[in-house]
């Protein structure tokens, strides 16, 4: 009798330690799945170049506006689409963008890129820019992941959502073979990282771009060249943003390993005010497999709700 009550209690007790340890797998599963399912966004920073030159007030807008909804929207990431200031020879104008983009430092991630007014263009000289936005600035943010050469025009940058890793990889304007040839080995160097590319000149309202160096007499390769020799070889580029042309553009391609990318501009330097503060939120939503685009501008507290600047795009983030 006592040897049976033992077996029993016994077999009770193995019961009751499997009925826990499956209810902790079950919670710890459950917890990656939510870490992985929460939407985050990403947030574009397209030319603020009149900000810098006469609106500074406009930029701060921007980036408070950023920090404060960090939490709220989960923002994990910023990213500056170039022609951050107007004259890139202007201080003045450089430090209006460093108090704009100093809200940001050690709250949310971001990126910066040259465009063509960031830099004596024919020359290549980014001084200015590199003075201000140079990799000393960031190499001590774990996000930050290097830079090609020298300076801060070609940069690479990381987070996470999850199970899902990001790379986003910050091209000069008009990006010259060596640089696409160093983004495909940065692509090639971290194969599970999902890849955004940002460069000043790509798209148009309707297509890519084709004259990004031609138009300004500067070695190096339009929006159709840089997909042709970069994006559409990288099987894990799956978004290329882009400023430079006013207005906004949007198209879906087909890269050589069959997946999706999609290619935007985003540019409202020709509205009122140099751009009334309007950027673009990027909402991912990795359960429903989509991101939510919206443009809205902290200045007006508004946002567009028009057809092309309000939508939704297809994209894969759970198996």
């Amino acid at each position: 009798m006592t040897f049976q009550l033992f077996n029993t209690i016994h077999s009770l007790a193995r019961r009751d330690l499997i009925c826990k340890v499956c209810v902790a797998f079950a919670i710890l599963a459950l917890g990656s799945f939510a870490a992985q399912a929460e939407p985050f966004s990403v947030v574009l920073l397209p030319d603020t170049q009149f900000y810098s030159e006469k609106y500074p007030e406009t930029y701060i807008n921007q980036t408070l506006w950023i920090r404060k909804q960090r939490t709220d929207n989960n923002i994990k990431f910023a990213i500056h689409l170039g022609d951050i200031v107007q004259t890139s020879t202007k201080e003045n104008e450089w430090g209006n963008a460093n108090r704009a983009m100093q809200i940001l430092d050690g709250v949310v991630p971001y990126s910066m890129v040259p465009g063509n007014h960031d830099m004596v263009v024919k020359q290549r000289d980014s001084s200015l820019y590199n003075k201000y936005f140079s990799p000393a600035r960031f190499k001590d943010r774990k996000w930050y992941g290097g830079h090609l050469g020298e300076n801060n025009d070609n940069n690479y940058c990381f987070f996470e959502q999850g199970d899902l890793k990001f790379m986003v990889i910050s091209l000069e304007f008009a990006p010259r073979d060596a640089t696409l040839k160093w983004a495909a080995e940065i692509c090639q160097k971290y194969p599970q990282h999902r890849v955004i590319i940002a460069t000043h000149c790509y798209m148009r309202t309707d297509g890519r771009d084709t004259g990004c160096a031609t138009s300004y007499k500067v070695p190096g390769n339009s929006g159709e060249e840089i997909w042709q020799k970069l994006v559409r070889k990288q099987p894990n580029i799956f978004f290329v943003i882009s400023g430079h042309v006013l207005g906004v553009g949007l198209q879906t391609s087909t890269n050589d390993a069959g997946g999706k990318v999609t290619e935007m501009l985003t540019d409202y330097q020709g509205r009122p005010n140099g751009g009334d503060g309007w950027l673009r939120t990027l909402r991912f939503v990795p359960k429903e497999n989509k991101i939510y685009v919206k443009t809205y501008s902290p200045l007006l507290d508004k946002t567009d709700e028009a057809a092309k600047e309000t939508f939704t795009i297809d994209y894969q983030m759970t198996q």
